[in-house]
């Protein structure tokens, strides 16, 4: 009899499952630098950027999978919600001055819908962030209010 192969041992000229993986991988990538994909990649020629995640302690992976996704913790997306809204009251408030008096009233009453609803994200902000260092503070209606009055007037609203 022959010399015959084990059949317990892959047959050495068969070529293994992993090396046409890599085989199709590495052809793969070789056709997209041909083509030129790889060329306008951003930080080419350069260090990654290291993002800091030494704030984020015990949480700093789930953070960097919420940013991978496209996606922040609750109460960074409330915290833009409420810089929606104040952003908004601002506009108003430059506006203010050259509203008519039937656009005025309609802009005092758009004011104080402003304010109850950026209180409300304020509040949600405040219930959700991780330490009191990214808390807000709720704004107070009558003080806006009397901001919008001056700003009519054309006075400074401060």
């Amino acid at each position: 009899m022959g010399w015959q192969r084990d059949p317990e041992r892959p047959d050495p000229a068969e070529p293994s499952r992993q090396k046409l993986r890599e085989t199709l991988v590495e052809r793969q990538i070789r056709e997209a630098m041909e083509d030129g994909r790889f060329d306008a990649l951003p930080h080419q020629g350069q260090r990654l950027p290291l993002e800091d995640d030494s704030l984020a302690g015990d949480r700093a992976m789930a953070h960097r999978l919420l940013k991978n996704a496209g996606v922040a913790p609750a109460w960074i997306e409330a915290d833009k919600a409420a810089r929606a809204l104040l952003d908004e009251r601002d506009r108003l408030l430059a506006r203010a001055p050259r509203l008519s008096p039937l656009g005025r009233s309609q802009a005092r009453a758009e004011m104080a819908r402003l304010i109850d609803a950026a209180n409300r994200a304020i509040v949600r902000v405040n219930i959700e962030a991780p330490t009191d260092r990214q808390q807000r503070r709720l704004l107070d209606r009558d003080v806006e209010l009397a901001r919008f009055e001056r700003a009519a007037r054309g006075e400074p609203p401060d």
